[in-house]
């Protein structure tokens, strides 16, 4: 049981590496999600061991009563109890024995109570299995926390996995990261890639960490996003961030950067019980990974995304020689970073980027470099449009001449239509063309003509 409690506390007790915290007020969202605790309770034999100044099941069940009384006065907050190790006594070994025995309800505080007191010590422990069960405990919600308080005195005893028990609760999200709290002995070893542990060696310890873990599953928690430009002040902002589950992947929050009215990066109340990892959805996008926050604190997570401006620009107002689109690439790379049209300018992170017209031919552009809140603005050249007029069907394409030699730029079509417009950059080129009428290569068309910026040139392909 402690093995749940302690998995709500493992997203709330992480410090990221990434994230600078600090005290300050927190304020609660208005659509704030129930939060449920589900007590996991070890009721196995060797719970009427002694330990310190009484049995194992008194200590425990009377620090459990403290915590409930604590507890029954929060808003937002359901609580359920399942026992293992309770309906048959050992030997044999029963590796099917656990019971939700009080569901999740409200006010359910004295039932959960009243059941803690009648509850004996009998049998094995079969963890894995009673992980396995809580999967049905949380009913359908929509906007809840479900978190899992696994108290034990011991180990599996089974053969079961509770690792991987804990990890398919989490990966379904049923529930978050399991809280452990092992009595008596460490168990930090069997139970780490359960969820978060926590040693209760004294039953000094074990008040404190049941405690631990239950205020940090109901602290409300709040950080900023500070988007740093390049000279390392939170300037940038107006873009989304992702925020997911490091551990499933799930999308948790999507929010568009603000700043508030005090020109400062807006406040976000968020599940401290979470490990995320950030997209930053700037040109190209930022990651930021593994971040962890530290509940009832204010926390300020830094990401580096300086940006300026690049703008395209056509000397011409015609919406047809500008409708062609440009492919942006990072220096050295053949990565698509955006598609950009002409007269449309965008932000980029700062860097050295190179552009692709996807014009015919294509047009490149190298070495253009984005600065901090600067608009760096290149020019494309116009191009002009050639009308190819064609006495038949056949074959045939156009080729630029660059150097004594042909670049095939474009096949003409055999689709029957006699004629074929093309936006074609300015430059000399060539038509070959033969009918598919004529049966001898003596019968190719060649024409040689020049585009030039803005112009429309005919071309007749018959003799």
């Amino acid at each position: 049981m402690i093995r749940f409690i302690l998995l709500g506390l493992f997203f709330i007790s992480g410090f990221g590496v990434n994230a600078q915290v600090q005290q300050r007020p927190v304020s609660t969202p208005s659509d704030k999600p129930l939060t449920r605790i589900l007590f996991v309770f070890d009721v196995s034999q060797s719970m009427y061991g002694r330990w310190q100044s009484d049995m194992k099941i008194n200590i425990a069940r009377n620090i459990m009563y403290k915590v409930l009384d604590s507890l029954s006065n929060i808003k937002d907050l359901e609580v359920a109890l399942r026992l293992y190790g309770h309906q048959h006594s050992y030997p044999p070994q029963v590796c099917n024995d656990t019971k939700l025995e009080v569901p999740f309800a409200k006010d359910n505080f004295n039932r959960i109570k009243s059941r803690l007191e009648s509850i004996v010590p009998k049998g094995t422990s079969p963890i894995a299995y009673a992980l396995q069960q809580t999967a049905d405990d949380f009913p359908p919600c929509d906007n809840c926390r479900n978190i899992i308080v696994l108290i034990t005195d011991g180990i599996e005893e089974c053969g079961g996995d509770p690792c991987a028990a804990s990890e398919y609760l989490q990966k379904n999200g049923i529930a978050l990261r399991p809280f452990i709290i092992g009595i008596g002995t460490n168990f930090e070893k069997a139970f780490g890639c359960v969820g978060t542990y926590f040693d209760a060696s004294s039953e000094t310890q074990f008040n404190q960490a049941l405690n631990i873990v239950v205020s940090r599953a109901l602290n409300p928690t709040t950080t900023q996003v500070n988007l740093l430009d390049a000279n390392n002040r939170p300037t940038e902002t107006n873009v989304n961030m992702t925020f997911s589950d490091n551990y499933t992947g799930k999308i948790r929050y999507n929010f568009i950067h603000t700043m508030n009215s005090f020109g400062l990066p807006d406040t976000l109340v968020i599940d401290p019980l979470i490990t995320y990892d950030i997209i930053v959805h700037t040109i190209p996008p930022v990651h930021v990974d593994s971040i962890r926050l530290n509940p009832g604190m204010h926390s300020i997570i830094p990401v580096n995304v300086p940006q300026g401006f690049l703008h395209l620009k056509m000397n011409t107002q015609s919406t047809v020689l500008k409708s062609m689109k440009c492919i942006i690439r990072r220096n050295g790379s053949m990565e698509t970073v955006n598609v950009l049209d002409i007269d449309q300018p965008e932000k980029y992170i700062t860097g050295t980027y190179h552009i692709e017209v996807l014009s015919l031919p294509r047009f490149y552009i190298n070495d253009i470099k984005i600065e901090q809140s600067h608009t760096t603005t290149v020019d494309i050249p116009v191009p002009g449009i050639v009308v190819v007029q064609k006495p038949s069907r056949g074959y045939g394409g156009l080729y630029i001449e660059r150097d004594g030699k042909l670049e095939l730029v474009y096949n003409l079509r055999d689709t029957g239509q006699s004629q074929e417009s093309l936006v074609i950059m300015p430059g000399k080129y060539r038509a070959v063309y033969r009918s598919r009428f004529h049966d001898r290569s003596i019968f190719t068309i060649e024409r040689s003509f020049e585009i030039k910026s803005g112009i429309t040139t005919n071309i007749r392909l018959q003799n």
